[in-house]
């Protein structure tokens, strides 16, 4: 009988929940740091922690980590905020373990796909640059090295935009009459059960003794344009457009590529927003 595979997730929530209860009936072992515990999945043995602070929380496990899951949240859209969460954040988790002399197989560092600038409709994989034009991506990229200059091996995995229960933005916009008919950006996806499934498979994979990279990209099989995912909305929703309401383009247009992520053996449940929002909108509550 093989001892159970230990994980902490620091910054157990959305995505991260989603991770635990994947791995958890995998039957591993799983804690999750958030600050407040009581949210966390069943199951779950909690770390009710401030990641702001340096002090290791008392509640910390004494016994070895097999694995790290970094999924932190900005607590604010600034610089501080960003700089506090995803790379200050990470230097104390890295404290943490050195202090419990803790040693885990592989840190997964969860990032985004804001490290890529292209503007240019180009395809863009893990070996495109990364020259990211905003401070946002900037300090993701940092945060990425952080982890890979941890001393522990480490993986990033940059998701595009994640989509899925309580992240209604854009169906409860195109309902109120919002449209984007000349927004040819390309847009990419992923659903939120995609990203915790990718990210699950990156743990299992490294614990099976397969060789996993140090960065992937999190997305579906079919970037596409801002307008045809609004004009399919729109059409779902059998809404029409309210003149006066034109969406802004989001910045930057390129198509990300899940060939990397697809070569490990995952493959996404929901290949498009098409199936993705289907479901959501079936479930969608005002």
């Amino acid at each position: 009988m093989h001892k159970h595979k230990r994980l902490v997730i620091v910054g157990c929530g959305d995505i991260g929940s989603r991770v635990a209860v994947l791995m958890q009936k995998q039957g591993w072992q799983v804690h999750g740091l958030r600050r407040n515990p009581a949210r966390l999945p069943a199951g779950i043995t909690p770390i009710a922690a401030d990641l702001n602070q340096p002090e290791c929380p008392s509640d910390w496990p004494q016994q070895p980590i097999d694995y790290v899951v970094y999924a932190m949240a900005a607590q604010s859209m600034t610089e501080a905020g960003y700089q506090q969460s995803y790379v200050q954040g990470q230097r104390h988790l890295y404290s943490w373990l050195a202090q419990h002399k803790q040693q885990p197989k592989r840190i997964v560092f969860v990032s985004s796909t804001s490290v890529y600038g292209q503007n240019d409709d180009s395809w863009i994989d893990e070996q495109s640059p990364a020259e990211p034009q905003r401070w946002s991506g900037q300090i993701m990229l940092d945060a990425e090295q952080c982890a890979l200059n941890s001393g522990h091996p480490a993986t990033a995995v940059r998701l595009t935009g994640i989509y899925g229960p309580d992240r209604n933005m854009l169906i409860k916009r195109v309902r109120e009459g919002y449209h984007a008919p000349h927004l040819h950006s390309f847009t990419n996806r992923i659903h939120a059960d995609d990203a915790a499934s990718l990210i699950a498979a990156i743990l299992q994979a490294d614990a099976q003794g397969q060789d996993v990279e140090s960065l992937y990209i999190g997305v579906d099989d079919e970037p596409a344009e801002q307008a045809d995912v609004v004009a399919w909305l729109q059409q779902q929703l059998q809404v029409s457009r309210v003149p006066d309401l034109v969406l802004t383009p989001r910045s930057g247009s390129k198509r990300c590529s899940n060939a990397r992520a697809r070569a490990l053996g995952w493959v996404p449940q929901y290949s498009s927003y098409r199936e993705g929002y289907r479901v959501q909108l079936a479930d969608f509550k005002e």
